[in-house]
């Protein structure tokens, strides 16, 4: 609803000329719309609809303390307003006895409406202005000053009853659409087995459901607890905004754990499909693992090394954990398979590529003599092509390494000495036959 402005101040100073009978007309004319618009307001805030909800509430802290003293401001504001309208009435009546004043009606209405004539409880008006103090039994006030004093009443008051209603109109709903939106992320988080003891998340959803709970409880009886007054120093009423810090802190925790509830739905619907990519991937690292084992043992009885690495075998711990994760699955402990799934993949890998080095490391001294060989049939064939393949000497060096290269156990060591010198003696002869061919040309 609109919050109502302050209400109007009274015409004049005390001391002011007396007025004529037109003035005096509009004054009470000014004064009528006055009482309209006091009364106006006075109604809106009785029927205010956080008024009522305060009224109803069992409240505590600081909205029971400032909800006391807006009551009793509230009840000294009517008790003002009486007076504000004996005094009006009192200058209808005495306006309205002639249609033609007399200079003493006029000083009389003049008092009225400029003079302090108007006598409240001293209680009243003790409570109306704290700022000045104990006020005295039968204190007298002008009308200006008794609207001054109602705009003040009225302020306060009416700051406390927006001010939680605010509070109430914004976070209750909030966090009632939030705690559902819990019920329903636990209730899929428990098929998942993210349960309190069991997994992070579902401590963490214990912990945000109690936190709503007494957040709720507390904006329900405190409201004012959560209201953050406006920084810019406006003294209109209501002006600032509802705390809602705990509840976005739960709002993000709550999305925290929905974010994770959904990783560990995808592992339960992917699960299936990853177990058997490790599985495979195992597979290939076992049987890479076996080849270079067999490939050790070839190599060891065709090569004379001593530096062909061991091979270890499969790794019993992925196999281990591979069948725990496939447990996991058939017992639907999707929260557990999800972490072991993650870890396992990694491994995995690190295994197949462990293999694979391995292989590598094991093959090494092969695929140097068989460097060594294809080195060695090509320089044969480039010696052929210049007519020298029956040379004595290339032919010597040349059975020489092959004989190496094709022996086993191979001395590559040995063996890449005779194909270098090969190598040698055939750049040699072939240096004679490049210049001649440089000469003719």
């Amino acid at each position: 609803m609109g919050v109502p402005g302050p209400f109007p101040g009274s015409p004049g100073r005390p001391d002011a000329p007396v007025p004529d009978r037109e003035e005096v007309d509009r004054a009470l004319e000014r004064l009528g719309a006055e009482y309209e618009a006091i009364e106006t307001s006075l109604l809106a805030l009785q029927d205010h609809a956080g008024r009522r909800l305060l009224e109803g509430a069992e409240l505590s802290g600081t909205t029971k303390e400032r909800w006391a003293a807006a009551e009793r401001s509230i009840t000294v504001l009517w008790s003002l307003f009486d007076a504000y309208t004996a005094a009006l009435e009192s200058a209808r009546e005495l306006r309205e006895r002639r249609r033609w004043p007399s200079a003493e009606d006029l000083a009389e209405l003049t008092e009225l409406l400029r003079g302090e004539g108007v006598t409240v409880p001293g209680a009243a008006a003790a409570d109306g202005a704290p700022e000045d103090g104990p006020a005295r039994p039968g204190e007298r006030f002008s009308l200006e000053g008794l609207v001054a004093r109602m705009n003040g009443l009225y302020a306060r008051s009416l700051d406390v009853i927006v001010a939680a209603d605010a509070v109430w109109s914004a976070l209750p709903a909030r966090i009632d659409l939030l705690s559902a939106e819990l019920q329903r992320t636990r209730s899929l988080a428990h098929s998942v087995g993210v349960r309190p003891g069991e997994h992070p998340a579902g401590d963490d959803l214990e912990r945000i459901t109690e936190e709503l709970l007494r957040l709720r409880e507390r904006v329900i009886a405190d409201p004012l607890a959560f209201w953050v007054s406006s920084s810019t120093g406006s003294s209109a009423p209501g002006g600032g905004r509802p705390d809602t810090g705990r509840y976005d802190r739960a709002a993000r925790a709550l999305e925290d754990i929905r974010r994770e509830v959904a990783a560990v739905l995808d592992v339960r619907q992917d699960a299936e499909r990853r177990l058997m990519q490790l599985r495979d991937v195992l597979s290939r690292a076992d049987r890479t693992l076996t080849e270079a084992r067999q490939a050790r043992g070839e190599v060891l009885a065709k090569i004379a090394a001593s530096e062909v690495p061991a091979v270890s075998g499969p790794s019993t711990a992925l196999h281990e954990q591979l069948a725990a994760a496939a447990d996991y699955r058939r017992r639907a402990q999707w929260h557990r398979l999800s972490p072991l799934l993650d870890s396992l993949e990694e491994r995995a890998e690190d295994e197949l590529h462990r293999a694979r080095e391995s292989l590598t490391a094991v093959t090494a001294p092969l695929a140097v003599r068989a460097e060594l060989r294809g080195r060695l049939d090509a320089y044969r064939a480039k010696v052929a092509r210049h007519g020298m393949a029956d040379d004595p000497l290339l032919t010597e060096r040349y059975d020489l390494a092959r004989r190496m290269l094709w022996s086993a156990p191979c001395d590559l060591r040995a063996a890449e000495q005779a194909v270098w010198r090969y190598q040698q003696a055939a750049a040699e002869a072939l240096v004679p036959q490049q210049l001649e061919g440089r000469g003719e040309s």
